[in-house]
């Protein structure tokens, strides 16, 4: 076997390069927050009122520890969950205030990383390489 040249090994090496500019670049700009936690959140931004069972959907997460992100963006004040009208059950997750103010400024922030996670690439390079990926990855 040749490990560096297998891509599972590849793909895991890239996850962790991708995590650490994430990381390095929110601390940087003064947030605590995980690449989860940000995906989650703009899930929610982009449809209030949605379920935690949808986001984990959404964002191609298990279901049954989408909960514990869920709480972390509770207990940081970023969403809120409110008992569905429609389905006493189900919890409605929306941004608060403070939740709005946070996701509009990390949004350029994680925009812009993205940049540096592919930077050894040119330009046609990136676009490939996202084009074969979108092909790679399985929908939820």
């Amino acid at each position: 076997m040749d490990l560096p040249h297998m891509a599972g090994h590849l793909i895991r090496r890239l996850h962790q390069q991708s995590t650490q500019v994430f990381v390095q670049r929110t601390q940087a700009a003064g947030f605590d927050l995980t690449s989860v936690q940000f995906a989650a959140l703009d899930a929610i931004h982009a449809h209030p009122g949605t379920d935690q069972a949808r986001v984990a959907e959404m964002i191609a997460y298990d279901r049954a520890t989408i909960g514990g992100v869920i709480d972390r963006l509770e207990q940081k004040g970023w969403i809120r969950r409110v008992v569905s009208e429609r389905d006493r059950r189900a919890r409605e997750l929306s941004l608060t205030p403070e939740g709005k103010r946070i996701h509009a400024a990390l949004l350029p922030i994680v925009q812009d990383l993205q940049e540096d996670i592919l930077q050894p690439l040119s330009q046609a390079d990136r676009a490939r390489f996202l084009k074969l990926a979108r092909q790679v990855v399985r929908p939820g």
